[in-house]
């Protein structure tokens, strides 16, 4: 991971951004979401296209082919996302019910395991009887400390679950309307269109891995590269089928 300059650091650690960052990673920090979604939905669109092209179709049936696909696997990606991310939060709300339970029924048993988790991160003494005292006078966050140490959930909402969705459904179809428009220009042959498609789609996939990066802190040209590969590898294994389908059928005309 690159290293930042001390000035960016502090600029960073200001009590300002500390709270925007922690409440990111709670109810916001959508940013993964979207990007996924995007470079999913730029593969998808512009493996459809390739493999319409190849197949010898004309530009008619790669726009219907290519926005039929965009909606429906754009809303299955983003309802898929929803789901799993309300049920993540559903699974962490049903595990920190349960760790209440314990706390009621073994408090002993439940103040030991707090006291052993802490005391793996190396705290010892009067700082650890001061963490596990100061936790077990509020039975919520004693649970839900438990729930996040011990099995890793970390509740969240419904509006969470919804945000997720939505930026990955509006991701997909903004990064996948980029192999289509060129198909909806007027007086371009689809070869003409495909090829502009190709250009369009590679700074699309290059724009989407240095994002990619920059959210991980990756090197932006190795993060825009593995992202055009693998669009590349994709939409060359569409079109190879398309096009060894159409030679092995022998139908299919470009018009």
């Amino acid at each position: 991971m690159p290293r930042q300059p001390t000035e960016n650091l502090a600029h960073e650690h200001h009590p300002r951004r500390i709270r925007a960052r922690l409440r990111a990673g709670g109810e916001g920090g959508h940013l993964g979401d979207a990007v996924l979604g995007a470079t999913d939905g730029a593969i998808t669109s512009f493996a459809v296209v390739a493999g319409a092209v190849g197949g010898g179709f004309g530009s008619l049936v790669v726009v219907v082919l290519g926005f039929a696909s965009l909606l429906a696997d754009g809303f299955s990606m983003a309802a898929s996302n929803y789901l799993g991310t309300k049920s993540d939060a559903e699974a962490a709300h049903r595990a920190e019910r349960e760790e209440q339970r314990h706390i009621d029924a073994v408090p002993e048993g439940q103040r030991e395991e707090l006291r052993q988790i802490f005391a793996a991160k190396g705290f010892s003494g009067r700082t650890l009887d001061g963490i596990v005292a100061t936790l077990t006078s509020d039975r919520d966050a004693w649970a839900r400390t438990i729930v996040q140490e011990e099995l890793g959930l970390h509740p969240g909402s419904r509006w969470r679950a919804l945000q997720a969705g939505a930026a990955t459904f509006v991701a997909f179809l903004a990064a996948g309307l980029v192999p289509l428009l060129p198909f909806v220009v007027p007086l371009l042959t689809p070869m003409q269109a495909f090829q502009l498609s190709i250009a369009a789609t590679c700074v699309a996939f290059i724009a989407i891995g240095a994002v990619k990066g920059r959210v991980l802190r990756q090197p932006l040209l190795r993060a825009a590269s593995e992202t055009l590969l693998i669009g590349g590898g994709a939409a060359a294994l569409a079109y190879g089928v398309g096009a060894g389908l159409r030679a092995w059928l022998g139908q299919g005309a470009v018009a």
